[in-house]
């Protein structure tokens, strides 16, 4: 196998993690900057003011997303396994 090849294949595998990844960070950074200004705003100091939104962003978040998801982690399994099937020759 070569070195190169692997690099390539992990740095593919990492990016494509953060792409999957990256509207939920997005959500639960926006949610929990929205959050934090009500508390400020209100002076309430409440636990779960921060958790709950931001619970419920992920899950609607999640809920929306995975037809998209799905979609998206099957096409790259199914052209990891491809490209790895190759890298025996």
């Amino acid at each position: 196998m070569n070195p190169d090849l692997a690099i390539d294949i992990f740095k593919t595998t990492v990016m494509f993690a953060l792409y999957v990844v990256a509207p939920f960070l997005i959500v639960a950074l926006v949610v929990g900057l929205l959050t934090s200004l009500v508390q400020s705003v209100t002076s309430l100091q409440e636990p779960t003011l921060t958790f709950i939104p931001k619970l419920l962003a992920i899950a609607g978040m999640a809920m929306l997303l995975s037809p998209w998801l799905l979609r998206e982690i099957s096409e790259f399994t199914v052209s990891t396994m491809i490209r790895m099937s190759t890298l025996g020759h």
